[in-house]
Protein backbone atom coordinates (compact mmCIF):
# COMPACT_ATOMS: atom_id res chain seq x y z
CA UNK A 1 0.00 0.00 0.00
CA UNK A 2 1.51 3.37 -0.80
CA UNK A 3 2.40 6.09 1.69
CA UNK A 4 0.10 8.78 1.76
CA UNK A 5 2.63 11.07 3.02
CA UNK A 6 0.48 14.47 2.92
CA UNK A 7 -3.19 13.60 3.75
CA UNK A 8 -2.70 11.06 6.07
CA UNK A 9 -0.34 14.01 7.89
CA UNK A 10 0.63 11.18 10.31
CA UNK A 11 -1.64 9.40 12.75
CA UNK A 12 -3.65 12.05 15.10
CA UNK A 13 -4.44 11.81 18.71
CA UNK A 14 -7.95 10.46 19.30
CA UNK A 15 -8.94 14.00 20.74
CA UNK A 16 -8.26 15.56 17.03
CA UNK A 17 -10.02 12.31 15.29
CA UNK A 18 -13.30 12.88 17.36
CA UNK A 19 -12.75 17.17 16.61
CA UNK A 20 -12.58 16.03 13.07
CA UNK A 21 -15.78 13.97 13.00
CA UNK A 22 -17.43 16.96 14.52
CA UNK A 23 -16.33 19.72 12.59
CA UNK A 24 -16.21 17.83 9.60
CA UNK A 25 -19.91 17.53 8.97
CA UNK A 26 -20.70 17.64 5.25
CA UNK A 27 -22.32 20.29 3.42
CA UNK A 28 -24.15 18.45 0.88
CA UNK A 29 -24.21 21.94 -1.51
CA UNK A 30 -20.91 22.87 -0.68
CA UNK A 31 -19.38 19.31 -1.46
CA UNK A 32 -21.44 19.70 -4.92
CA UNK A 33 -19.73 23.16 -5.70
CA UNK A 34 -16.41 21.32 -4.65
CA UNK A 35 -16.86 18.68 -7.33
CA UNK A 36 -17.98 21.13 -9.98
CA UNK A 37 -15.34 23.66 -9.21
CA UNK A 38 -12.48 20.35 -9.53
CA UNK A 39 -14.13 19.47 -13.02
CA UNK A 40 -14.27 22.64 -13.98
CA UNK A 41 -10.15 22.77 -13.05
CA UNK A 42 -9.62 19.99 -14.94
CA UNK A 43 -10.99 21.45 -17.68
CA UNK A 44 -8.90 24.65 -17.48
CA UNK A 45 -5.27 22.78 -16.77
CA UNK A 46 -6.50 20.29 -20.23
CA UNK A 47 -6.33 23.61 -21.95
CA UNK A 48 -3.41 24.87 -20.12
CA UNK A 49 -1.17 21.71 -21.21
CA UNK A 50 -1.84 22.85 -25.02
CA UNK A 51 -1.26 26.76 -24.34
CA UNK A 52 2.08 26.86 -22.32
CA UNK A 53 5.61 26.41 -24.23
CA UNK A 54 7.25 23.01 -23.38
CA UNK A 55 10.27 24.73 -21.77
CA UNK A 56 8.40 27.32 -19.57
CA UNK A 57 6.00 27.33 -16.53
CA UNK A 58 3.00 29.16 -16.01
CA UNK A 59 2.87 31.94 -14.00
CA UNK A 60 0.55 35.02 -14.14
CA UNK A 61 -1.54 37.10 -17.11
CA UNK A 62 0.74 39.83 -18.53
CA UNK A 63 -0.92 43.63 -18.81
CA UNK A 64 -2.03 43.01 -22.39
CA UNK A 65 -3.86 39.79 -21.37
CA UNK A 66 -1.35 37.33 -22.81
CA UNK A 67 -0.11 33.86 -20.69
CA UNK A 68 2.83 35.27 -18.34
CA UNK A 69 5.67 32.83 -18.19
CA UNK A 70 8.24 31.80 -16.20
CA UNK A 71 11.67 29.34 -16.02
CA UNK A 72 12.58 26.83 -13.27
CA UNK A 73 14.39 30.16 -11.12
CA UNK A 74 11.50 31.79 -10.73
CA UNK A 75 10.04 30.91 -7.06
CA UNK A 76 6.37 29.63 -8.46
CA UNK A 77 7.69 26.98 -10.45
CA UNK A 78 6.68 24.04 -8.95
CA UNK A 79 2.56 24.93 -8.57
CA UNK A 80 1.64 23.89 -11.74
CA UNK A 81 2.85 20.23 -11.73
CA UNK A 82 1.92 20.30 -8.27
CA UNK A 83 -2.23 21.06 -8.72
CA UNK A 84 -1.56 18.74 -11.85
CA UNK A 85 -0.67 16.02 -9.58
CA UNK A 86 -3.51 16.98 -7.96
CA UNK A 87 -5.22 16.95 -10.59
CA UNK A 88 -4.17 13.81 -11.65
CA UNK A 89 -5.62 12.35 -7.89
CA UNK A 90 -8.90 13.33 -8.54
CA UNK A 91 -9.77 12.58 -12.16
CA UNK A 92 -7.27 9.55 -12.47
CA UNK A 93 -6.62 10.92 -15.89
CA UNK A 94 -2.87 9.77 -17.28
CA UNK A 95 -2.85 13.26 -19.25
CA UNK A 96 -2.22 15.04 -15.80
CA UNK A 97 0.07 12.83 -14.21
CA UNK A 98 2.41 12.58 -17.83
CA UNK A 99 2.06 16.78 -17.42
CA UNK A 100 3.25 16.80 -14.11
CA UNK A 101 6.35 14.21 -15.07
CA UNK A 102 6.85 16.54 -18.43
CA UNK A 103 7.48 19.91 -16.64
CA UNK A 104 9.22 18.03 -13.77
CA UNK A 105 11.77 17.23 -16.04
CA UNK A 106 12.16 21.32 -16.29
CA UNK A 107 12.37 21.81 -12.83
CA UNK A 108 14.41 18.85 -11.34
CA UNK A 109 17.68 20.61 -11.22
CA UNK A 110 15.92 23.41 -8.87
CA UNK A 111 17.28 20.60 -6.21
CA UNK A 112 20.69 22.24 -6.59
CA UNK A 113 20.02 25.74 -6.49
CA UNK A 114 21.13 27.11 -3.29
CA UNK A 115 20.44 30.81 -4.24
CA UNK A 116 16.73 30.71 -2.88
CA UNK A 117 14.75 29.69 -0.09
CA UNK A 118 11.75 28.65 -1.96
CA UNK A 119 13.07 25.32 -2.59
CA UNK A 120 9.66 23.53 -0.76
CA UNK A 121 7.30 25.69 -2.95
CA UNK A 122 9.76 24.79 -5.93
CA UNK A 123 10.35 21.09 -5.25
CA UNK A 124 8.26 19.71 -2.49
CA UNK A 125 4.95 20.70 -4.00
CA UNK A 126 5.55 18.50 -6.95
CA UNK A 127 8.05 16.13 -6.09
CA UNK A 128 6.47 15.78 -2.54
CA UNK A 129 2.88 14.84 -4.56
CA UNK A 130 4.56 12.92 -6.85
CA UNK A 131 6.11 10.36 -4.23
CA UNK A 132 3.07 10.32 -2.42
CA UNK A 133 1.05 9.56 -4.94
CA UNK A 134 2.96 7.02 -7.23
CA UNK A 135 5.35 5.46 -4.31
CA UNK A 136 8.24 6.23 -6.57
CA UNK A 137 11.11 6.46 -4.29
CA UNK A 138 13.44 7.68 -6.95
CA UNK A 139 11.45 11.18 -5.72
CA UNK A 140 13.21 10.58 -2.72
CA UNK A 141 16.83 11.64 -3.61
CA UNK A 142 15.45 14.51 -5.20
CA UNK A 143 13.88 16.11 -2.86
CA UNK A 144 16.25 14.97 -0.21
CA UNK A 145 19.28 17.54 -2.08
CA UNK A 146 16.68 19.74 -2.26
CA UNK A 147 16.43 19.75 1.98
CA UNK A 148 20.41 20.21 1.82
CA UNK A 149 20.47 23.08 -0.96
CA UNK A 150 18.08 24.93 1.77
CA UNK A 151 19.97 24.16 4.55
CA UNK A 152 22.43 26.11 3.15
CA UNK A 153 20.73 29.03 4.03
CA UNK A 154 20.80 28.76 7.42
CA UNK A 155 22.62 31.06 9.78
CA UNK A 156 22.86 30.05 13.33
CA UNK A 157 23.44 32.96 15.21
CA UNK A 158 20.67 34.18 13.88
CA UNK A 159 17.67 31.06 13.71
CA UNK A 160 17.05 31.50 10.44
CA UNK A 161 17.02 30.97 6.82
CA UNK A 162 17.54 33.29 4.98
CA UNK A 163 15.09 35.06 2.06
CA UNK A 164 16.90 36.33 -0.24
CA UNK A 165 20.29 37.24 -1.76
CA UNK A 166 18.96 40.72 -3.42
CA UNK A 167 18.79 44.78 -2.64
CA UNK A 168 20.56 46.30 0.37
CA UNK A 169 19.24 44.20 2.77
CA UNK A 170 22.14 42.27 5.33
CA UNK A 171 19.75 39.01 5.97
CA UNK A 172 16.00 39.26 5.37
CA UNK A 173 13.46 36.68 6.50
CA UNK A 174 9.86 37.04 5.04
CA UNK A 175 6.62 35.16 6.98
CA UNK A 176 6.67 33.68 3.26
CA UNK A 177 9.71 31.27 4.11
CA UNK A 178 7.09 29.13 7.12
CA UNK A 179 5.53 27.46 3.95
CA UNK A 180 9.04 25.89 3.26
CA UNK A 181 9.88 24.69 6.24
CA UNK A 182 7.51 21.50 5.29
CA UNK A 183 10.10 19.72 3.27
CA UNK A 184 12.87 19.82 6.05
CA UNK A 185 10.13 18.61 8.25
CA UNK A 186 9.81 15.84 5.72
CA UNK A 187 13.67 15.30 4.91
CA UNK A 188 14.06 14.28 8.93
CA UNK A 189 11.31 11.73 8.81
CA UNK A 190 13.01 10.49 5.67
CA UNK A 191 16.34 10.08 6.26
CA UNK A 192 16.80 10.42 9.88
CA UNK A 193 19.02 13.40 10.18
CA UNK A 194 17.84 15.64 13.28
CA UNK A 195 19.25 18.50 11.72
CA UNK A 196 16.31 19.09 9.18
CA UNK A 197 13.71 19.14 11.52
CA UNK A 198 16.34 21.06 13.83
CA UNK A 199 16.78 23.95 11.30
CA UNK A 200 12.87 24.25 10.49
CA UNK A 201 11.87 24.33 14.28
CA UNK A 202 14.53 27.00 15.47
CA UNK A 203 13.89 29.32 12.23
CA UNK A 204 9.66 28.51 13.45
CA UNK A 205 10.76 30.07 17.08
CA UNK A 206 12.96 32.64 15.92
CA UNK A 207 9.64 34.00 13.69
CA UNK A 208 7.43 33.75 16.49
CA UNK A 209 9.54 35.82 18.25
CA UNK A 210 10.61 38.50 16.22
CA UNK A 211 8.09 38.39 13.30
CA UNK A 212 4.46 39.04 14.89
CA UNK A 213 3.18 41.99 16.66
CA UNK A 214 1.02 41.80 19.92
CA UNK A 215 -2.34 41.59 17.92
CA UNK A 216 -0.48 38.13 16.23
CA UNK A 217 0.13 40.36 12.97
CA UNK A 218 2.81 39.79 10.98
CA UNK A 219 5.93 41.78 9.77
CA UNK A 220 6.68 40.65 5.92
CA UNK A 221 10.11 40.97 6.48
CA UNK A 222 12.43 41.11 9.44
CA UNK A 223 16.37 41.84 8.50
CA UNK A 224 19.03 40.85 10.76
CA UNK A 225 22.63 41.28 11.52
CA UNK A 226 24.03 38.51 10.46
CA UNK A 227 27.08 39.08 12.87
CA UNK A 228 25.44 39.20 15.98
CA UNK A 229 21.15 38.08 15.17
CA UNK A 230 20.27 41.71 16.28
CA UNK A 231 16.93 42.49 14.63
CA UNK A 232 17.85 46.02 12.23
CA UNK A 233 14.64 46.57 10.43
CA UNK A 234 10.89 45.45 10.72
CA UNK A 235 9.81 46.10 7.33
CA UNK A 236 7.28 45.67 4.12
CA UNK A 237 7.93 44.39 0.70
CA UNK A 238 4.98 43.55 -0.80
CA UNK A 239 2.54 45.40 1.93
CA UNK A 240 0.95 48.57 2.22
CA UNK A 241 2.98 50.11 4.75
CA UNK A 242 6.07 48.47 7.27
CA UNK A 243 3.43 48.70 9.87
CA UNK A 244 0.42 47.19 7.84
CA UNK A 245 -0.90 43.41 7.77
CA UNK A 246 -0.82 41.88 4.24
CA UNK A 247 -3.07 39.65 3.74
CA UNK A 248 -1.37 36.63 2.10
CA UNK A 249 1.89 37.21 4.78
CA UNK A 250 -1.27 36.24 7.39
CA UNK A 251 -2.19 33.73 5.15
CA UNK A 252 1.26 32.44 5.28
CA UNK A 253 1.78 32.58 8.93
CA UNK A 254 -1.33 30.14 9.20
CA UNK A 255 -0.87 27.56 6.88
CA UNK A 256 3.09 27.39 8.06
CA UNK A 257 2.71 26.77 11.84
CA UNK A 258 -0.71 24.98 11.48
CA UNK A 259 1.92 22.36 9.38
CA UNK A 260 4.35 22.93 11.70
CA UNK A 261 2.30 21.62 14.58
CA UNK A 262 1.28 18.80 12.21
CA UNK A 263 4.95 17.76 11.84
CA UNK A 264 6.26 18.61 15.28
CA UNK A 265 3.40 18.09 17.65
CA UNK A 266 4.80 21.00 19.46
CA UNK A 267 1.72 23.05 20.84
CA UNK A 268 3.42 26.20 20.54
CA UNK A 269 2.94 26.24 16.89
CA UNK A 270 -0.48 25.32 17.51
CA UNK A 271 -1.11 27.94 19.25
CA UNK A 272 0.71 30.53 16.94
CA UNK A 273 -2.15 29.05 14.38
CA UNK A 274 -4.85 29.32 16.54
CA UNK A 275 -3.81 33.66 17.53
CA UNK A 276 -3.40 33.86 13.93
CA UNK A 277 -6.62 32.29 12.57
CA UNK A 278 -8.45 34.76 15.10
CA UNK A 279 -6.36 37.23 14.01
CA UNK A 280 -7.73 37.13 10.54
CA UNK A 281 -10.98 36.09 11.30
CA UNK A 282 -12.14 38.82 13.74
CA UNK A 283 -10.27 41.57 11.45
CA UNK A 284 -12.89 44.31 11.03
CA UNK A 285 -11.51 44.81 7.67
CA UNK A 286 -12.14 40.84 6.90
CA UNK A 287 -14.82 41.53 3.85
CA UNK A 288 -18.40 39.81 4.71
CA UNK A 289 -17.19 36.92 2.29
CA UNK A 290 -14.13 35.89 3.76
CA UNK A 291 -11.70 36.75 0.50
CA UNK A 292 -9.24 39.68 2.10
CA UNK A 293 -8.08 42.21 0.74
CA UNK A 294 -4.79 42.58 -0.58
CA UNK A 295 -3.88 44.15 2.83
CA UNK A 296 -6.17 44.55 6.11
CA UNK A 297 -4.85 48.29 6.32
CA UNK A 298 -5.12 48.71 2.65
CA UNK A 299 -6.39 52.60 2.88
CA UNK A 300 -8.94 52.81 -0.30
CA UNK A 301 -11.01 49.49 2.02
CA UNK A 302 -13.94 48.86 0.84
CA UNK A 303 -13.04 49.75 -2.73
CA UNK A 304 -9.44 47.90 -2.44
CA UNK A 305 -8.61 44.96 -4.23
CA UNK A 306 -8.47 41.47 -3.08
CA UNK A 307 -6.26 38.91 -2.93
CA UNK A 308 -7.54 35.48 -3.81
CA UNK A 309 -4.56 33.58 -3.37
CA UNK A 310 -4.47 34.65 0.15
CA UNK A 311 -8.25 33.54 0.57
CA UNK A 312 -7.07 29.81 -0.99
CA UNK A 313 -4.15 29.36 1.87
CA UNK A 314 -6.00 30.39 4.41
CA UNK A 315 -9.09 28.39 3.38
CA UNK A 316 -6.72 25.37 3.31
CA UNK A 317 -5.03 25.88 6.25
CA UNK A 318 -8.50 26.51 8.37
CA UNK A 319 -9.44 23.45 7.49
CA UNK A 320 -6.10 21.31 8.61
CA UNK A 321 -6.24 23.64 11.65
CA UNK A 322 -10.01 22.44 12.88
CA UNK A 323 -8.64 18.80 13.16
CA UNK A 324 -6.18 20.05 15.80
CA UNK A 325 -8.57 22.45 17.94
CA UNK A 326 -11.44 21.59 20.20
CA UNK A 327 -15.32 21.49 19.26
CA UNK A 328 -15.93 24.93 19.07
CA UNK A 329 -12.94 26.46 17.84
CA UNK A 330 -12.33 23.42 15.48
CA UNK A 331 -16.19 24.41 14.02
CA UNK A 332 -15.09 28.10 13.55
CA UNK A 333 -12.06 27.45 11.92
CA UNK A 334 -14.18 25.12 9.58
CA UNK A 335 -17.27 27.28 8.81
CA UNK A 336 -14.80 29.77 7.80
CA UNK A 337 -12.75 27.96 5.45
CA UNK A 338 -16.59 26.88 3.85
CA UNK A 339 -17.58 30.13 3.39
CA UNK A 340 -14.26 30.81 1.82
CA UNK A 341 -14.43 27.98 0.01
CA UNK A 342 -18.45 29.00 -1.36
CA UNK A 343 -17.09 32.49 -2.28
CA UNK A 344 -14.14 30.93 -4.35
CA UNK A 345 -16.64 28.50 -5.98
CA UNK A 346 -18.80 31.75 -7.21
CA UNK A 347 -18.46 33.14 -10.56
CA UNK A 348 -16.92 36.40 -8.55
CA UNK A 349 -13.64 34.44 -8.06
CA UNK A 350 -13.71 31.63 -10.49
CA UNK A 351 -12.80 31.56 -13.75
CA UNK A 352 -15.52 31.12 -16.92
CA UNK A 353 -14.21 28.08 -19.03
CA UNK A 354 -11.63 28.81 -21.94
CA UNK A 355 -11.21 32.34 -20.01
CA UNK A 356 -8.07 33.41 -17.63
CA UNK A 357 -5.25 31.80 -19.66
CA UNK A 358 -7.14 28.40 -18.41
CA UNK A 359 -5.66 29.56 -14.84
CA UNK A 360 -8.52 28.47 -12.69
CA UNK A 361 -9.30 31.80 -10.41
CA UNK A 362 -9.11 35.34 -10.59
CA UNK A 363 -8.36 38.15 -8.66
CA UNK A 364 -5.17 37.88 -7.16
CA UNK A 365 -2.49 39.92 -6.38
CA UNK A 366 1.08 39.24 -6.37
CA UNK A 367 2.39 42.83 -5.40
CA UNK A 368 0.54 45.68 -5.22
CA UNK A 369 3.90 48.35 -4.54
CA UNK A 370 5.57 46.82 -7.37
CA UNK A 371 2.66 47.12 -9.85
CA UNK A 372 3.21 43.21 -10.59
CA UNK A 373 0.41 40.65 -10.88
CA UNK A 374 -2.11 43.05 -9.70
CA UNK A 375 -5.54 41.71 -10.13
CA UNK A 376 -4.67 38.29 -12.23
CA UNK A 377 -4.47 35.00 -11.86
CA UNK A 378 -1.72 32.97 -9.71
CA UNK A 379 0.01 29.14 -9.92
CA UNK A 380 -0.42 29.27 -6.41
CA UNK A 381 -3.57 30.56 -5.96
CA UNK A 382 -5.27 27.59 -8.00
CA UNK A 383 -2.84 25.27 -5.83
CA UNK A 384 -4.14 26.26 -3.13
CA UNK A 385 -7.30 26.11 -3.79
CA UNK A 386 -7.41 22.62 -5.57
CA UNK A 387 -5.96 21.82 -2.46
CA UNK A 388 -8.57 23.05 0.10
CA UNK A 389 -11.26 21.47 -2.45
CA UNK A 390 -9.34 17.85 -2.07
CA UNK A 391 -8.84 18.51 1.26
CA UNK A 392 -12.66 19.17 2.49
CA UNK A 393 -13.85 16.49 0.23
CA UNK A 394 -11.61 14.24 1.98
CA UNK A 395 -12.02 15.46 5.36
CA UNK A 396 -15.92 15.79 5.55
CA UNK A 397 -18.19 13.47 6.72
Amino acid sequence: MKKNLFFTMLLLPAICMQTYAQAGKANRELLRKADEALQLAARQYKGMMTHVPDAVLPRSTNKDGSLMTSNTAWWTSGFYPGTTWYLYEYTKDPAFKAEALKRMELVKKEQYNTRTHDLGFMMYCPFGNALRITGDTAYKAILLTSAQSLSTRFNATIGCIKSWDHGTWKFPVIIDNMMNLELLTWATRASGDKKFEQIARTHANTTIKNHFRKDYSSYHVIDYDPANGAVLQKKTHQGYADSSAWSRGQAWGLYGYTMMYRETKDKAYLNQARHIADYILNNPAMPADLIPYWDYNAPDIPNALRDVSAGAVAASALLELSRFTSKTEAQRYWTAAEKMLSSLCSPAYLAKEGENNHFILLHSVGSLPHNSEVDVPLTYADYYFVEALLRYKMWSK
